[in-house]
């Protein structure tokens, strides 16, 4: 099965959206999960290979790839839809590597914030998405939200996003985010994303996998 997490604007939280997934995949429901690290800066990769220096036992494995890789790799992550490959994409839409990777989705999962910016960048994506792959489920998962801000343009934001897919519950911000990594969640940050991640898994992920 493969999984991407994207979005136009850099920032949204993708990557560390993307350990909490691999995470949770792997420690609560056992899962074989790959992740693909295609994003510019790496940041998976990179923490992947500072935890091996610790030499603790690996939950999964992390690739660093890029987007041309990617036609070869899927050959491979095709053979077998029980196993979960993660894919962490760039912050950008102008690459025409992407397409084969829309087009072999089998989810989308999509963080994004409130602000107009972020609104404007997360449209562009799922309008680009959907012209290459009309069908894939598209989760938006509202990130990093402040519980003592009002977002004026939730509700609208809402609305246009359910267009193209479906808008889950928030992740709140918190600090012991910055804690996650290849090795562990922090089990402070368990009670934020539990109940998100049970139901993907419950409509998305489960239904492909078993």
């Amino acid at each position: 099965m493969i999984i991407i997490i994207g979005n136009q604007k850099g920032g949204a939280g993708k990557s560390t959206l993307t350990l909490l997934l691999a995470n949770y995949l792997t420690l609560a429901k056992k899962c074989k999960v790959t992740v693909v690290d295609s994003d510019y800066q790496q940041s998976l990769s990179q923490k992947y290979e500072k935890a091996k220096l610790l030499e603790n036992p690996e939950l999964y494995e992390v690739i660093a790839a890029s987007l041309e890789d990617y036609p070869v790799m899927y050959e491979v992550y095709a053979v077998n839809k029980k196993e979960i490959v993660l894919i962490d994409l760039p912050g950008k839409l102008d690459d025409d590597g992407l397409i084969p990777i829309f087009k072999s989705a089998d989810l989308i999962v999509c963080p994004f914030a409130y602000d107009e910016f972020s609104f404007e960048s997360t449209i562009l994506f799922s309008v680009v998405l959907r012209q290459i792959s009309p069908k894939v489920p598209i989760a938006y998962i509202p990130n990093r939200i402040k519980a003592n801000v009002k977002y004026e343009t939730q509700k609208e934001v809402d609305e246009q996003l359910t267009k193209f897919g479906t808008v889950t519950e928030p992740i709140p911000d918190r600090i012991d985010f910055q804690r996650v990594n290849t090795l562990q969640t922090p089990l402070s940050v368990y009670p934020l994303v539990i109940s998100l991640f049970e139901k993907i898994f419950k409509e998305h992920i489960k239904p492909i996998i078993t």
